[in-house]
């Protein structure tokens, strides 16, 4: 059998619904894979080798469509849902599977704070898109490959954090999904554990200003790596703090403790940190945390907006950073 399976963004996402790829791959004989995400994603997916081909998408989306026409792909697996995703499903006229995104649901819960969302990870329902192809999640949790060319070793790091450090990824694709840079201070000031900030090149300067407050402890590796390698710090950290980002949930698929401070977006919509059962069956304590405030604004949106839609940004400022300390301290004790 041959597939398609279309997820266009983002990091998160893509990790998030990874466990689909595995399972068709390994539940079904002989089937084939071929994977649609953007091209400013490739790097998120290049090495999985659950994925028989790949494909990216940039301005080309007829193209491919003609491309695809050639393939005679038995089945569209579409797990983003969007209008270029049903343009191609239109066009193949194939058997589809097709996420259904809850966007009547979550327009409750952000606007109204209605809550009528189903309490179903969106991992949980990303698997259940093709239960009717037989396809049963195998409990293997989430996953993100790094190559060996990516690994950072110990000589790339500095010599203080050779023996075990935290990540604090200090990135996030929207202003209120981040906490202000003077409560990253405060928050990386008062930990007492060396510390590697992680974050693209846009995080840089943000990355500089908080690393100068103790530039032993704290290693501002924002800009330095690329992708992978910024993966890979994850996957060596001890814990991961982190906004509800992309990194986030690559520390999962490395099966990482983690705590997840929340702003503009919240659990409530189906997203927290994910770990497949196979592995949380043999844990004794919870791997993560949510820092969550639970306002009666949050979540005020799907993915962050670029503004506080009420001008306070109360989710982040309020947020007492001696009680995040002391968690982190609980952690790292135990």
């Amino acid at each position: 059998m041959k597939f398609l399976i279309i997820r266009f963004s983002s990091i998160g996402d893509i990790v998030l619904a990874s466990p689909v790829l595995r399972c068709v791959k390994k539940q079904l004989p002989n089937a084939t894979i071929h994977f649609l995400t953007k091209q400013s994603f490739k790097m998120v997916t290049q090495h999985n080798p659950y994925i028989d081909k790949f494909y990216y998408l940039e301005d080309n989306l007829n193209e491919l469509i003609e491309l695809f026409k050639k393939e005679e792909y038995d089945y569209v697996i579409d797990l983003h849902n969007n209008f270029r995703s049903n343009k191609i499903k239109r066009a193949l006229k194939k058997e589809t599977f097709t996420i259904n995104k809850l966007s009547v649901q979550k327009f409750l819960l952000t606007k109204l704070k209605i809550d009528v969302m189903p309490n179903r990870h969106i991992t949980q329902r990303s698997i259940d898109t093709v239960a009717p192809l037989g396809i049963r999640d195998d409990g293997y949790g989430l996953d993100y490959f790094i190559p060996t060319i990516d690994e950072v070793s110990q000589d790339h790091l500095p010599t203080s954090h050779v023996l075990g450090f935290i990540v604090v990824v200090i990135g996030a694709s929207y202003y209120t999904k981040k906490l202000p840079v003077y409560k990253l201070k405060e928050l990386c000031s008062k930990i007492d554990h060396p510390i590697i900030l992680v974050g693209g090149p846009e995080d840089a300067f943000d990355g500089y200003d908080i690393a100068s407050i103790d530039p032993i402890k704290i290693y501002n590796s924002c800009g330095k790596f690329n992708l992978n390698e910024s993966a890979d710090l994850v996957r060596q950290a001890k814990f991961v703090i982190s906004h509800d980002t992309g990194m986030l949930y690559i520390a999962c698929a490395f099966n990482k403790p983690t705590m997840v401070i929340w702003g503009g977006t919240s659990p409530s919509l189906d997203v927290e940190p994910y770990y497949g059962s196979r592995f949380l069956q043999h844990q004794t304590k919870a791997l993560s945390t949510s820092i969550c405030l639970n306002l009666s604004c949050q979540p005020c949106s799907n993915y962050g907006t670029t503004t506080c839609p009420r001008g306070h940004f109360n989710c982040m400022n309020k947020i007492d950073v001696n009680e995040v300390v002391k968690l982190v301290k609980l952690h790292l004790s135990a």
